[in-house]
């Protein structure tokens, strides 16, 4: 292994565990470990929330894909484009706003439970039980993609691989919490954004220009130059569905809630989707152009997720070769950390502090978050071990989950003054249980993308069961227009 590319990568590792220490000082009380005490820029939240979203799929998994199954692949983006612009423009100020009006609520359960006035505290446990369900698979995806990058870098073993990785990660997440895990984020961020500008323009003027790089994908599959070649309908709508996860998934929306001020949003939400658009037609454009690098160069590949490692090993010196790489561990790290935070929290706010401790000090309860970062990340780390996973199989089921899950509870929490617990609670199992019986069933309508199926039951369970039981209390009523006046004011 060149000194160079050590040198270069391993800086980036310390620069990401420098700021865990840095923040670890700065941490005095839980809202600062979970939520980093509301207090980030437009530029940190954009880019953080962009970063957790697209994880190491964006590296390995998307540009696996084009690879793989050539044009048709780009309707997944469309779909995400599409979805991540719906959930900034109505969801993003409505949450900052609602949550801080209800007693400054810091974790997603903490606003479910005091929007529909749930003193049992039922509504709350569901849902932090929800989340640590699918961010186990969720993380793992990322812990996989971690392993890849080392293994297929390196020439480490597998299990060696995931080790270090998931110690980098971890290590910044639990001395750092929020703080740490948004600023790495931002720079993370950055980082991939430029490594899916260079590479894709390089790879194509390598192959001699795009008209070069469409004729060779032409002959080896004119399927891979068509974006409904090789597809179907319910193949394209699967790919679309994508986009509706974005409006349930937990570590993309506590940036919403922890910007500084709700009248920033629209600032954020320009620079978020700037990054967002450039990122993945970089992405795209990678994996569909890699397809003609490695074949027009005698290149074997055997595993389409590793793509951009090949041609990043192929077409750089080892000093860009360094950075380049730690962009996919960026990548994957952006995410992963968000995920063990967003853990940490519910584990440590919705059920030790709300139901188990609720005397316990902002200090004992700062460390009962680092120790549970540790505990979901054994989890994850235990369910990694299947070297043969594939990073976008794993985000697929648990993107879907809390897609349908949460995507429409928070929607509606923020639009429909008459929902009740009794519906959020239903909407929440009806979708959680719908994908997990969906993907278990394949052929004719079953090969729908199985958010789709969730996210559409478990709106009407929401509308169904809030009508037929309780109403709301008068000041449940009153909380949801006070909201709707403050949004009215900042609008303006």
């Amino acid at each position: 292994m060149e000194a160079p590319l050590l040198i270069s990568f391993f800086s980036y590792i310390v620069l990401m565990l420098g700021i865990g220490f840095y923040f670890y000082f700065k941490t005095s009380n839980l809202s600062d470990y979970i939520l980093g005490g509301r207090g980030l820029s437009p530029s940190v939240t954009a880019l953080s929330a962009g970063a957790s979203d697209m994880s190491g799929w964006l590296l390995l998994g998307l540009p696996g894909l084009m690879y793989s199954e050539g044009l048709v692949g780009a309707w997944i983006a469309i779909g995400l484009i599409i979805g991540a612009y719906l959930n900034w423009h109505y969801v993003a100020k409505p949450l900052r706003v609602y949550t801080h009006h209800l007693d400054d609520s810091i974790t997603i359960p903490e606003y479910f439970s005091k929007r529909f006035e749930d003193k049992s505290n039922l509504l709350r446990v569901v849902t932090a039980l929800v989340i640590l369900l699918f961010y186990t698979l969720y993380t793992s995806s990322g812990l996989v993609g971690g392993a890849k990058l080392f293994e297929a870098s390196f020439g480490l073993p597998y299990m060696t691989s995931l080790l270090l990785g998931s110690f980098i990660i971890v290590s910044y997440t639990f001395l750092g919490g929020y703080n740490a895990v948004s600023w790495t984020d931002f720079i993370q961020g950055i980082l991939m954004m430029l490594a899916l500008i260079i590479t894709p323009l390089v790879v194509i003027y390598e192959i001699g220009g795009i008209s070069e790089g469409l004729r060779i994908i032409a002959s080896i599959d004119p399927s891979h130059i068509s974006m409904l070649t090789g597809t179907s309908f319910i193949g394209v709508i699967s790919l679309m569905a994508w986009g509706l996860g974005y409006f349930g998934q937990p570590h993309i929306l506590v940036r919403f809630m922890s910007i500084k001020n709700a009248s920033d949003i629209p600032i954020a939400k320009t620079i978020g989707m700037t990054w967002m658009i450039i990122s993945v037609i970089g992405a795209l454009s990678l994996g569909f152009f890699g397809l003609a690098y490695v074949s027009s160069h005698g290149v074997a590949l055997q595993d389409s997720e590793k793509i951009f490692i090949t041609l990043t090993q192929l077409l750089f010196n080892p000093w860009i070769a360094g950075f380049l790489l730690a962009a996919i561990l960026a990548a994957i790290m952006s995410t992963i950390d968000s995920q063990l935070l967003v853990s940490s929290s519910v584990l440590t706010q919705d059920i030790y502090h709300a139901v188990l401790r609720k005397e316990a000090s902002d200090k004992e309860l700062v460390w009962i978050g680092r120790t549970t970062v540790i505990l979901v990340s054994l989890i994850a780390l235990y369910l990694s071990t299947n070297q043969n996973s594939s990073v976008l199989s794993l985000v697929s089921y648990a993107w879907a989950g809390f897609g349908a899950a949460f995507g429409p509870l928070i929607i509606l929490s923020l639009y429909y003054k008459n929902m009740n617990k009794y519906g959020a609670i239903s909407g929440m199992l009806v979708g959680s249980i719908t994908v997990i019986v969906w993907k278990q069933l394949k052929g004719g309508i079953f090969e729908l993308y199985e958010l789709l199926p969730g996210f559409i039951f478990a709106f009407v369970a929401i509308l169904l069961i809030s009508k037929w039981t309780t109403k709301i209390s008068v000041d449940s009523q009153n909380t949801f227009e006070e909201v709707q006046t403050l949004l009215s004011k900042e609008n303006k």
